[in-house]
């Protein structure tokens, strides 16, 4: 992301629009602004000047095969349903390209806070 798009004022347009649909909040995760609902991360900034977000696994590898999004590896983990959406030219694309991803983000998150927690091994 150029300086003439900061990532943060998108990441501030991205909330006050996500709020329509529920109480969030914006905070730091991973050392970096992002948007959670309860306790749950939505989304946040990437050190790339990307925006991360969560969606389902077969949603995260259909935009990964159309080269829409990049995957998220911490240490030697490629993350499954976490992906990196690159920013715009601008801001305008910027908010264009992210604010559809991170409502599919919203709403995933809050349907999987929900559900009960899988155990290992089963």
């Amino acid at each position: 992301m150029t300086s003439s798009t900061p990532g943060l004022e998108v990441l501030h347009e991205i909330a006050s629009a996500l709020e329509n649909d529920g109480p969030i909040t914006i905070g730091t995760m991973f050392r970096s602004p992002g948007i959670r609902t309860g306790d749950k991360i939505v989304a946040f900034l990437g050190h790339d000047g990307g925006l991360i977000v969560k969606l389902p696994r077969a949603r995260a590898s259909e935009l990964l095969e159309a080269g829409a999004v990049e995957p998220v590896t911490m240490g030697t983990r490629t993350m499954r349903e976490w992906v990196v959406v690159p920013a715009g030219d601008d801001i305008e694309a910027t908010l264009t390209t992210w604010l559809p991803l991170a409502k599919e983000s919203l709403v995933y998150v809050r349907a999987t806070a929900t559900k009960p927690a899988r155990t290992r091994g089963r």
